[in-house]
């Protein structure tokens, strides 16, 4: 990896994390026509640099980490699923991270989900997030574990079929990702000086720029995400899913074949 692909990589986290578009399956395809996807440094590149945008969370929203302890207890249910399945199914996860097609197919299906989600269940109003509810997007956030499937956009639906409003399941969703990414972060780079590998002076200086960039992009991403939420909904992200997906899908099959060996 070359400062330039880690910038791009880190521009691309940025915009996609928080939105409902996937920011794994984005790095993937985009790493995939690099020809680097199959590195092991880059699989722990793309995992570390969301330590950035994580941090744009904590900027933006800096006053609400203050509002209760209940908040905390809340966001440690939610969080429960998602360490449970992602000791459970490593290796299994490890091999969907390098399948552009896994990807693609799974943009395709959740762009059709959003593009239903608003008229099923975008009229509500409710902003209190009782333990049950923070469960049970818990557990939606854990179909993110499939590459492709958006973790901002699982968890947000989640909440949306709680009867949340669209901007309190949003938001949520948003300060699930800090524990989420953070032991992701923790066990990837555990799994990484585990299996032998250290970490040279380059990469370590990619690894900064990949945060900074995706912290500065992350922020502009959320705000301008918010406000365009709740004005319009989730449309434009599903046909948005639905183009890239289907694109990719006809690149690998009739134009030249993604793969990482």
């Amino acid at each position: 990896m070359d400062i330039f692909e880690a910038i791009l990589l880190a521009i691309i986290e940025g915009i996609t994390e928080y939105l409902p578009v996937s920011s794994t399956g984005h790095m993937i395809i985009t790493s995939s026509f690099f020809g680097i996807a199959q590195e092991d440094f880059t699989k722990l590149f793309t995992i570390v640099i969301q330590l950035g945008t994580i941090l744009s969370v904590v900027v933006l929203y800096f006053k609400r980490f203050f509002q209760s302890i209940d908040f905390y207890f809340k966001l440690l249910v939610a969080f429960i699923p998602a360490v449970v399945l992602g000791l459970l199914l490593s290796d299994v996860i490890d091999a969907l991270l390098e399948s552009p097609l896994v990807v693609a197919f799974s943009l395709v299906i959740g762009g059709l989900i959003l593009l239903r989600v608003d008229e099923l269940f975008g009229n509500s109003e409710n902003n209190d997030i009782s333990y049950a509810t923070a469960f049970k997007i818990g557990l939606f956030q854990c179909l993110a574990m499939i590459p492709g499937v958006s973790r901002s956009g699982a968890s947000i639906v989640g909440g949306m079929t709680q009867k949340l409003s669209r901007t309190a399941a949003a938001e949520f969703s948003f300060f699930l990702a800090l524990p989420t990414m953070l032991g992701a972060t923790l066990k990837k780079s555990y799994d990484y000086y585990d299996a032998g590998f250290t970490l040279t002076s380059e990469q370590i200086n990619l690894l900064i720029i990949g945060n900074v960039v995706g912290f500065i992009v992350a922020l502009f991403a959320i705000k301008t995400f918010i406000g365009y939420l709740s004005k319009h909904g989730f449309k434009i992200f599903g046909y948005y899913r639905i183009v890239v997906g289907i694109a990719i899908i006809v690149i690998h099959y009739f134009i030249s074949p993604l793969t990482v060996m």
